[in-house]
């Protein structure tokens, strides 16, 4: 399975639903998508499965830069904190 993004607008806050697998080939699709946020941005991250390395990277930085990660399966939480770790 892909990863589906599904997005919408919240007033000015920005939701952006994944879905399946974040992979290297979707992440160009997941900047575009969070790019348009005028202000808050927010991902629902219930559904996703999967995320690779550059996956991963992509939901860290937008995290560093004030998106919040809602639902993020405990895996990849895990993840995230091991890599913001190893940036330092």
């Amino acid at each position: 399975m892909l990863c589906r993004l599904q997005v919408r607008r919240e007033g000015d806050h920005l939701v952006v639903r994944l879905a399946g697998q974040l992979s290297e080939a979707q992440v160009p699709d997941l900047l575009a998508a969070c790019a348009a946020a005028d202000h808050t941005l927010s991902l629902e991250l219930d559904d996703l499965l999967s995320a690779d390395a550059i996956g991963v990277d992509a939901l860290l930085r937008m995290q560093q830069q004030g998106a919040r990660l809602i639902g993020l399966p405990e895996y990849l939480r895990l993840r995230l904190e091991s890599v913001a770790r190893d940036s330092w």
